[in-house]
C-alpha cells in the first residue's frame, strides 16, 4: 500500500488564498494524502471557506496558538509516516507529493526532500522560477539560510528524533527546524517545480520584523552550534556560521528601517570572519534588506496597469 502522507496547513487570516492552497493539496496525483486544516483563531472569512467543505478533511479552529504550536498540534493529530506542511497562501503542485515519495523510494537514507517552487504574486501570477541548491549541512549553516521552502516533506521517523518546532520562535522556526532535522539525514532536492510560494503584503517573509525577531538567527544558530553531536566537520565553522547569522539579523533589521542596529550586525559579522565580504551571498543580502519590497510593489503594479489596460481593449472588440 502506497505510504500515508499527511500535510498540515495552519491557517491565520488568509482566506482570501486558503480555498487555493486546500484544492491543491486535494488535486496531488498521490493516492493517499491526509489533509489536517487548522484555523489558528482567524478574524477573517477562514472558517466560512472551511465549513464549506463539511468533511473533506480534518479541519478544526482553535484559538490563536501561532504557526508553530498549530503545526506541532497538526502533525500529531497526523498518521502518515510523511509529514510536510503548506502556509495557507501557498500551493503545491499537481506532482509535489508523488514525486517527494518516489524520492524517498529511491534514497531511504534522506530525512527530507524539497524542490524548486515559483514565487506568486497575490494573484496567483508567477514572479520568478527560485532554483533551489543542491543539499549540503554546511552551506545551510553559515549562510543561515535553508533550502527547503514549499513542498518539503519529512520523514515521521526522523520528526520524532530531531523533535517538533520551537515555539517560542515567531520569524525563522522553520530554519531551526530543518538545522536539527539536517542531523539526522541528507535532504534531497527534487529539481522541478512543486510548489508556489507567494509573496504579498500580509505574509510574514515580506513584513517587517521586531528587534527581537530579527535576532533570532543569531540565537538559532549559538544555540545548534553548542550541541554535543554536532559533527566535528561543521563544529569548526563555528566563526563563519555565527557571521553568517548575525548578516541575516542585519538584513532583517536594515528592512525594518534600523539601519544603525543593522551596521552593527554587519560590522559584528565581518569582524568574526572577514572573508564574508568577498561572498556574493553579502550583496545579495544587502540588495535584498533595501530593494525586496520595492521590486515587488513595482512588479505588482505594472502587472495591475496592464491588466486594466487589456480589459477595455477586450470589451471593445
Amino acid at each position: 500500500m502506497a505510504a500515508l502522507v499527511s500535510i498540515v496547513i495552519p491557517a491565520y487570516n488568509h482566506g482570501r488564498y486558503l480555498n487555493e492552497a486546500i484544492q491543491s493539496a486535494l488535486g496531488q496525483d498521490y493516492p493517499n494524502v491526509e489533509l489536517i486544516v487548522l484555523d489558528d483563531g482567524s478574524t477573517d472569512d477562514t472558517h466560512e471557506v472551511l465549513e464549506k467543505y463539511g468533511d473533506c478533511f480534518v479541519w478544526e479552529t482553535q484559538s490563536n496558538m501561532g504557526q508553530s504550536a498549530t503545526l506541532n498540534k497538526g502533525w500529531a493529530m497526523s498518521k502518515g509516516e510523511i509529514l510536510g506542511y503548506l502556509s495557507a497562501d501557498d500551493v503545491l503542485e499537481p506532482r509535489a507529493v508523488s514525486e517527494a515519495v518516489a524520492a524517498f523510494e529511491r534514497h531511504p537514507e534522506a530525512a527530507a526532500t524539497y524542490c524548486d517552487f515559483n514565487l506568486i504574486d497575490p494573484r496567483s501570477r508567477v514572479i520568478r522560477r527560485v532554483t533551489t541548491p543542491e543539499f549540503n549541512y554546511r552551506d545551510m549553516l553559515v549562510t543561515a539560510t535553508c533550502p527547503p521552502g514549499p513542498g518539503a516533506f519529512f520523514k515521521r521517523a526522523v520528526f520524532e528524533r530531531a523533535g517538533p518546532w520551537d515555539v517560542s520562535l515567531r520569524q525563522m522556526p522553520d530554519y531551526d527546524f530543518w538545522l536539527r532535522l539536517g542531523l539526522h539525514g541528507p535532504f534531497i532536492r527534487i529539481p522541478h517545480v512543486l510548489a508556489g510560494f507567494r509573496v504579498h503584503e500580509a505574509s510574514q517573509t515580506f513584513s517587517t520584523t521586531t528587534e527581537t525577531r530579527a535576532e533570532e538567527p543569531v540565537r538559532i544558530v549559538s544555540r545548534l552550534l553548542d550541541r554535543a553531536d554536532l559533527p566535528n566537520e561543521v563544529s569548526r565553522d563555528r566563526s563563519c556560521a555565527l557571521s553568517g547569522a548575525l548578516l541575516v539579523s542585519a538584513q532583517l533589521h536594515v528592512r525594518a528601517g534600523r539601519l544603525s542596529l543593522g551596521a552593527r550586525r554587519f560590522q559584528h559579522a565581518l569582524r568574526l570572519c572577514p572573508l564574508t565580504i568577498l561572498s556574493p551571498s553579502v550583496l545579495r543580502l544587502l540588495l535584498n534588506a533595501l530593494f525586496n519590497r520595492l521590486g515587488h510593489r513595482m512588479t505588482w503594479a505594472v502587472r495591475n496597469s496592464l491588466s486594466r489596460f487589456r480589459q477595455p481593449l477586450g470589451r471593445s472588440r
